[in-house]
């Protein structure tokens, strides 16, 4: 069974659409008892970073995310779900997010290109990603947004260029999370959505 954390601010029945699909359970909750007895988690995220924040905090999933992070469970971030885990963003000043990664989020710069980032691009995926394993070479995703992770650590499992060369996947033992979108990503997404299913807890 996989929760798919609902804290009013994410893409939550694109994904469990892509989900079932697969074959997989999943539920859609701000539970925290569901969340944490459920196998696999899912923070999916759109919008504005302090607002998910407030709302997580306001609810007390914020706390609940960490507990799973550091239960052993796979975690899949998705989108803005990418950049809360990190410590902060450009977005939100003084907002501080849920810190599992260590880095913050900052804004893609102005290079002439549409802002935000919307539609399909490339990704460079490291050697050593489970969640990204498989994906062939340089896979085509989809992306919307406008901020990207500056991380402060060494987690990141993919990178694209888009007016910059940037970070669009975090990965660290049973947590990972990706800027663009599996659930509207083709096969490659689901793809990506198998190899999370077929994680195991360490």
């Amino acid at each position: 069974m996989v929760a798919i954390i609902d804290y009013g601010a994410g893409n939550l029945h694109s994904v469990q659409n892509a989900l079932t699909l697969l074959g997989e359970n999943s539920v859609i909750t701000g539970d925290r008892d569901e969340i944490l007895s459920a196998d696999r988690v899912i923070l999916p995220g759109v919008g504005a970073f302090g607002d998910a924040m407030e709302r997580l905090r306001s609810t007390g999933l914020d706390s609940v995310v960490k507990e799973v992070a550091a239960s052993g469970k796979p975690l899949l971030g998705i989108c803005l779900g990418l950049q809360l885990m990190f410590e902060r963003s450009e977005e939100s000043d003084g907002v501080d997010g849920l810190g599992i990664f260590k880095g913050r989020a900052v804004r893609i710069p102005d290079t002439g290109l549409k802002i935000p980032h919307m539609g399909w691009n490339n990704i460079n995926v490291s050697d050593s990603s489970w969640l990204l394993d498989g994906l062939g070479e340089e896979p085509y995703v989809y992306f919307v947004h406008s901020y990207y992770i500056s991380a402060e650590e060494d987690v990141v499992s993919a990178y694209t260029d888009y007016g910059a060369h940037f970070a669009v996947a975090a990965e660290r033992d049973n947590v990972a999370a990706v800027q663009f979108h599996p659930e509207k990503s083709s096969e490659v997404g689901m793809k990506i959505l198998r190899n999370f299913i077929a994680r195991e807890a360490i």
